[in-house]
């Protein structure tokens, strides 16, 4: 494996770990795509650390399991910032 990418993948990790971070968010700060980050810390990380892959992986089921919640959030705040903008 590429050193470039055995660090990427590491730090990826460490900062999910850290802060909990979702994938997209995660994409942002490394300026990569959702789709890297998430081939990073699935396939490759379990090769390099399999104890910080059972966090990711910890912290990655937890996402899944209240994404519904996230969803409806965000769709509640895009409403009502539109009725704000109508209104006005």
């Amino acid at each position: 494996m590429n050193e470039i990418i055995f660090n990427r993948v590491i730090m990826e990790a460490d900062y999910m770990i850290k802060t909990e971070k979702t994938i997209h968010e995660i994409a942002e700060v490394f300026n990569v795509s959702k789709s890297t980050v998430y081939k990073d810390l699935q396939e490759r990380l379990p090769l390099i650390n399999k104890s910080m892959y059972n966090e990711v992986d910890r912290i990655l089921k937890h996402h899944i399991k209240i994404r519904h919640l996230r969803g409806g959030e965000s769709t509640k705040k895009k409403y009502l910032k539109l009725k704000e903008i109508t209104t006005n």
